[in-house]
């Protein structure tokens, strides 16, 4: 991953998510196995959880429920990765066989989509607002 300071480059693993239904015990599972902290993050009328690094104090993860913008993701930790041009890319994985789980759509100020890829492994992928 780019130092704090630059970018990340295309094709770099950008950040990670584990979606469930049940954050909030998955949450506590993680923090009792791995030492995590949790953090409440905000969303409409939740919450999710920032998960942060015991030592460092860096957000290093999240956790997020199911719902709304994420109730068609699979349960499990999802890889975000840059591109170029998600739009561009999600036409591409179509076209190989792939199929989308959900998007291409904004999210924040990043294009967004997550691709399902012919053997049924999820990736997501952003990019800057196109």
């Amino acid at each position: 991953m780019s130092d704090s300071t630059s970018q990340p480059a295309i094709g770099e693993i950008v950040w990670q998510d584990l979606v469930v239904k049940d954050a909030g015990s998955i949450k506590d599972f993680y923090c009792e196995v791995v030492g995590w902290r949790a953090e409440p993050h905000p969303m409409d009328d939740y919450h999710d959880f920032d998960i942060i690094a015991p030592e460092s104090g860096k957000r290093v993860t999240g956790i997020c429920h199911a719902r709304d913008t994420n109730a068609d993701a699979p349960p499990q930790w999802l890889l975000f990765v840059k591109v170029a041009d998600v739009n561009k890319s999600a036409e591409r994985c179509r076209q190989l066989g792939g199929s989308l789980v959900d998007g291409p759509r904004m999210m924040g100020n990043q294009n967004f989509c997550i691709i399902r890829d012919p053997a049924g492994a999820v990736l997501a992928l952003v990019s800057s607002q196109e």
